[in-house]
């Protein structure tokens, strides 16, 4: 496919992507990110490269264009790429082919990730030579592609040395690291570049990128600067040494795609000019959940990945005191099995207070945005969060930590012109008395709440300024050339 020769052409890798398929934020955000760049900087050319998973192929396979085939040579492995293409928004998407590492049920939890995701860093440069695309600038993602940048340090520096690499952070906690042992076999890596990825006696991937891409992002200028405070979770010295070229930049959300004026998941439509039709949604999530249908209570919700970082055991040590209140609780999310076991044995125990459901579920969550009241989201490290933000798109109030991009995207209403309520303490108190004092100002729903309410749904939480920095460090890479 052809484009303007003058572009600045930027390739991102990343192991997910909507609208393809997103198994949390990051699909999200690089989804996003190359939407809004496309939209909003005409003097790029942006590309996107992600495996071609199972979960999408049958759905876009008519319509994806095939643009070659080679071997992808990994250590002794001689494996089959295949490379499709597709445009979309006018971004262009290749998708890497390989059935026997991509043709399963989920995108992660295999054994052999790290030999998958080594296999599709080695097959972009695979992509660059069919698809004749060479950019300027590779905008990797996370652990899962954390090889690319290392690869064109050291396998790929003489025919792909000249791109520059810019290397996303979205979350310090997940870095690949496997046994030592496995250097050549898995990652094609001689013993003598050990030293790029070697760390705590282990392989680090997301060490090795840190040290070998020329930037680095992370998704929050708070997440940074926690990254360089004892954040780093247990790469803290290497990030102090890299931090030179450490920057933060706050994620966005898709305002297209949630916005209550056209969402056709919703009971019906509303604005904040037409606010009170809010009501209509609570009423129609509270029988989904098979919850008495009460305008006036207070519902109070949870949407998230059901893990410790996530503030979790907090809402399950306060749980009992809160519902003393005058409240309803609806959780909707999965992860670790205690939890899950925990929240589906309280709404069997307040059946007329607390509905859970245990998925993954777009569909439902969107109606959760729109229904609820308020949204909990009590995180002990939260790198920058995106529920947060839709909810306030759709009128519901977050309560939120003050960590990570929490910090950067509420401020707290009894301080001003708030869009939300922030508590410092990573304690189950401090977050029931946050509620408590939400419960309070509800009281006053025709005033105050509905105030705060319309206050969240004007915030600007698009792509455009976000997209617009990344558009910045691209050029300014290119530049020092």
């Amino acid at each position: 496919m052809s484009k303007s020769k003058n572009k600045l052409k930027i390739l991102s890798v990343v192991s997910e992507v909507v609208p393809f398929i997103a198994t949390g934020g990051m699909g999200q955000v690089a989804g996003a990110l190359a939407t809004a760049l496309a939209e909003n900087s005409p003097e790029l050319d942006v590309r996107v490269v992600a495996p071609l998973y199972a979960q999408f192929r049958e759905k876009y396979e008519p319509s994806i264009r095939f643009v070659g085939e080679a071997v992808v040579k990994l250590a002794w492995r001689e494996l089959y790429c295949g490379v499709y293409e597709l445009e979309q928004n006018n971004v262009t998407y290749y998708f890497v082919d390989n059935r026997h590492y991509f043709g399963r049920e989920a995108a992660y939890g295999y054994y052999d990730d790290g030999e998958r995701f080594a296999f599709f860093s080695k097959a972009v440069f695979t992509v660059m030579q069919l698809s004749g695309f060479t950019p300027d600038v590779i905008h990797a993602h996370d652990w899962q592609t954390a090889l690319v940048p290392i690869y064109i340090k050291t396998r790929f520096a003489q025919e792909f040395g000249g791109i520059r690499t810019v290397f996303t952070i979205h979350n310090m906690e997940y870095q690949g690291k496997y046994a030592s042992e496995i250097l050549t076999d898995v990652f094609d890596l001689w013993p003598t570049e050990m030293g790029l990825v070697e760390y705590d006696s282990c392989i680090n991937l997301l060490k090795g990128a840190i040290v070998c891409a020329d930037k680095l992002t992370t998704v929050s200028p708070t997440y940074a600067r926690e990254l360089q405070s004892g954040g780093g979770y247990g790469l803290d010295a290497i990030i102090a040494e890299n931090a030179y070229k450490l920057s933060g930049i706050i994620n966005g959300i898709d305002t297209k795609s949630y916005d209550p004026r056209t969402d056709q998941l919703l009971e019906k439509n509303y604005s904040e000019d037409t606010i009170e039709d809010k009501v209509f949604n609570k009423a129609k999530l509270q029988e989904l959940f098979g919850l008495p249908v009460s305008p006036r209570k207070m519902l109070i919700c949870v949407v998230s990945r059901l893990v410790s970082h996530k503030g979790i055991d907090l809402i399950t040590y306060m749980l009992s005191e809160l519902m003393k209140l005058d409240i309803q609780f609806l959780l909707l999310g999965t992860g670790d099995h205690d939890f899950e076991l925990f929240f589906e044995e309280m709404a069997l125990r307040y059946t007329d207070k607390i509905g859970v459901s245990i998925a993954y579920n777009p569909e439902i969550a969107n109606k959760i945005y729109a229904g609820a009241d308020v949204m909990l989201m009590p995180s002990r490290s939260e790198p920058c969060g995106l529920a947060q933000m839709i909810a306030c798109r759709y009128g519901t109030i977050p309560i939120v930590r003050k960590t990570g991009g929490l910090a950067d995207t509420i401020s707290d209403c009894r301080m001003g012109n708030g869009n939300g309520f922030i508590f410092d303490d990573y304690s189950s108190g401090a977050l029931l008395d946050t509620v408590t004092y939400a419960l309070d100002l509800y009281a006053n729903r025709e005033g105050d709440w509905k105030n705060l309410m319309i206050e969240a749904m004007r915030r600007d939480f698009g792509w455009d300024l976000s997209a617009k920095a990344y558009a910045d460090v691209y050029k300014a890479l290119c530049e020092n050339k």
